[in-house]
């Protein structure tokens, strides 16, 4: 047998015993498509749209605004042209248009009035579906980079385990491509597809290529990369470690920079956002009834839902967006909830139907006064259409009606009753708690699993040590799992270790099937990317031998350790944003809407009661203001925007800020995290809604009643 034959015989035992085959590139597009598929299926129904509808007329954007949306493409993996989504874009704007057109055509038709009004709405409304298929590629692209972000630093982390041992920059790229989650990891294996595809001749061009494409938004992710590079050169193993530590501890440096920078930059903005988007609004609510009197029914119910609950909503969104793009890549949440065991509980519409089955009842309550005018049922079960409260032995408050609908020459107007004002508040309530109760129940578990899992890793620096130390003393991997466990005794990772000695003892798995088995494995109970991580390096380490396994676990202890201290440094420089915005959203903003309709409920109270007495004949003087006909002439009843409609279109305006604004701080404090996002808006959304809705009936109720007894003795 000659050196050659030697070569081959050992080395195919080595590539078997370290399973560090390439990567299979040949099923690469099939992977990427189901993964855009399954995780980002927003994704495909753009790509659906923009190749589609988009092919219509060819629309070809400037080159400015041709390289920004290519870019975006690009980054994004999107399946479609910058022509394609500037032609759809411009067509939803004209569909919109047309719309608008041809309905205030039918109007104008029908009753004589040709509504400017009704076409400049459906006008904005083009604009911002213009707007935001034109920024569609940016946001998507966006959520990609933060997705991808959050896993650089476990892929330099994997990179550098692996190079520790094996100096192979090619087998390196394929560990972490075979051992991260997407998004990053189909990057990565995209490296290896452009070459075998040819567009590059080496892995080191692919991976150039590649990396310049995050030197906008990661220089420290590069500078890494060729720190790692570097390393391939140095002469000594010491020296070849030590960069290799070096390249790790450049990017931690790198995102706990750029993290302390945006926190700086965020606090104005979002400063703003609330002043502009919450307080301001909030505040002209208590003028609406006035105004809409004092303009002589120009200002209708509908207009006050088109403005708050479409176009200032559209504008909140838009500053988060802006907001958002600004955030810096590399620090969040790195767990794909798709790949939880428990994945299938969060994907349930179950939910929905227990939600819907509570909250339904509560709609039908809360629309009882339009039953009650417009329906036969009062006829069916002998009851009138409405009754004053003297009839119901609430003389006190007047002869005014409980809903209080009032004929006019126009038709039917309001209601306008106290007992209609506070039904209405039962509307916004069932919509949060459809949400708030079903996103409870799709999280509740996960959130368990995240919560036990976090932490299993803020113990694990000090027991992976200790699991390193056994190791080290050559005791084998499996004996260690067990050692460690009896150590630990109290504590999470007690549990973990436990698990993985019994997967080896009891049921006489290996110590990768004990860690990773599919259905028994103690990863499963224990959904952590970093655990997953360390556990990983730790099973191709031992492989190398019980040193070699014993310094990567050391080395990985230290990087917890570190990663740690960055990540809780960086939760107190958001605490203070984060908090500030998480009360305002769900104590002062319902609490002053609460106000804002008590109010408002308490001024229609006010004139219904002078249009009332002014219709009985009363002329009298009131001190200060004047003759009663004049002051009814000016605030007419009939006139004004019932109550009724502007708690309900505050209500559902405050439920799309719990959804912007909760979103915006989970993607600051946390990155992309659907779980985190979801759970957090079921609570935010109970809350914000209970405290709306006991600040409004206890401020309708009370200013309803003073001001029934103030003007009991103007009559």
């Amino acid at each position: 047998m000659n050196s050659e034959d030697i070569l081959k015989k050992y080395g195919k035992k080595i590539d078997k015993e370290i399973r560090t085959e390439e990567v299979d590139t040949r099923n690469f597009s099939r992977e990427f498509l189901q993964f855009k598929k399954d995780l980002m299926p927003s994704f495909s129904r753009f790509e659906r749209w923009a190749n589609s509808l988009g092919n219509i007329v060819k629309i070809a954007p400037s080159k400015k605004d041709y390289d920004k949306i290519q870019k975006n493409v690009a980054t994004a993996h999107l399946n479609a042209t910058p022509s394609q989504v500037m032609t759809l874009g411009i067509l939803a704007f004209i569909s919109a248009f047309f719309a608008g057109l041809i309905l205030s055509a039918a109007l104008y038709f029908i009753e004589g009035n040709f509504s400017l009004l009704l076409l400049f709405l459906f006008v904005v409304a083009g604009l911002f579906l213009f707007y935001y298929i034109y920024t569609t590629p940016t946001r998507l692209a966006n959520i990609w980079r933060l997705k991808a972000s959050s896993q650089m630093v476990p892929c330099v982390l994997y990179i550098v385990a692996y190079m520790k041992h094996t100096s192979n920059m090619e087998r390196a790229i394929a560990f972490a491509a075979e051992h991260l989650s997407p998004p990053l990891s189909l990057d990565f294996r995209k490296i290896f597809w452009d070459v075998e595809t040819g567009r590059f001749s080496t892995i080191k061009e692919s991976l150039d290529f590649y990396l310049e494409s995050w030197r906008e938004h990661s220089p420290e992710f590069i500078e890494s990369f060729h720190l790692i590079e570097s390393s391939l050169y140095e002469p000594s193993e010491d020296r070849r470690i030590a960069v290799l530590e070096r390249a790790l501890q450049v990017i931690l440096d790198g995102v706990y920079e750029k993290m302390l920078k945006y926190t700086r930059d965020v606090r104005s903005p979002l400063t703003n956002l609330y002043m502009l988007g919450i307080v301001l609004p909030t505040l002209g609510l208590a003028l609406l009834p006035l105004a809409s009197t004092l303009l002589g029914g120009l200002l209708q119910w509908y207009h006050v839902f088109v403005l708050f609950n479409l176009i200032v909503p559209f504008f909140v969104f838009y500053l988060t967006f802006e907001i958002l793009l600004k955030r810096p890549g590399g620090y969040g949440e790195t767990d794909i909830l798709e790949l939880n065991p428990l994945y299938h509980e969060y994907a349930s519409r179950k939910p929905y139907l227990i939600a819907a089955a509570i909250c339904i009842p509560l709609i039908i309550i809360g629309f009882i006064p339009f039953i009650f005018q417009y329906t036969p049922v009062p006829a069916w079960t002998g009851l009138e259409k409405d009754y004053s409260f003297s009839q119901i032995g609430l003389g006190f408050l007047g002869e005014t009606n409980l809903f209080d609908f009032r004929q006019t020459d126009s038709g039917v107007v309001g209601p306008f009753g106290l007992l209609a004002t506070i039904l209405s508040l039962l509307i916004p309530l069932a919509i949060a708690l459809f949400f708030s109760i079903s996103y409870k129940i799709k999280t509740r578990e996960l959130i368990k699993a995240r919560d036990s899992s976090k932490q299993l890793e803020n113990e694990f620096a000090s027991s992976l040590f200790q699991l390193g130390n056994r190791i080290g003393d050559g005791m084998p991997a499996e004996i260690a799992f067990a050692r460690v466990s009896e150590s630990t005794k109290g504590l999470v990772t007690e549990n973990f270790f436990r698990t993985v000695n019994i997967n080896i003892q009891n049921m006489g798995m290996s110590l990768e099937q004990a860690l990773f088995n599919p259905r028994r494995g103690a990863i499963i109970y224990y959904p952590s990317a970093l655990i997953s991580i360390s556990m990983k390096i730790l099973v191709e380490s031992v492989k190398k031998g019980s040193q070699v396994a014993a310094r990567s676990l050391m080395s990985i202890s230290e990087y917890i350790k570190n990663i740690h201290k960055i990540n809780e440094r960086l939760r107190d420089l958001l605490a203070e944003i984060v908090s500030d915005m998480k009360s305002n959203m769900t104590f002062l903003a319902p609490l002053l809407a609460g106000v804002v309709v008590g109010l408002g409920s308490m001024i229609t109270l006010i004139i219904g009661k002078l249009n009332d007495m002014m219709s009985l004949g009363s002329s009298a003087d009131i001190s200060g203001l004047g003759n009663l006909s004049s002051i009814t002439s000016v605030f007419d009843l009939a006139k004004m925007i019932p109550p009724y409609y502007i708690e309900v279109a505050v209500g559902v305006y405050l439920i799309e800020i719990v959804f912007i604004l909760t979103g915006t701080l989970v993607t600051i404090d946390s990155g992309e995290d659907k779980l985190k996002k979801t759970h957090d808006t079921g609570n935010n959304l109970m809350i914000a809604a209970g405290l709306y809705l006991g600040t409004a009936l206890i401020a309708v109720l009370a200013l309803s009643i003073l001001a029934v007894i103030v003007l009991a003795g103007v009559g």
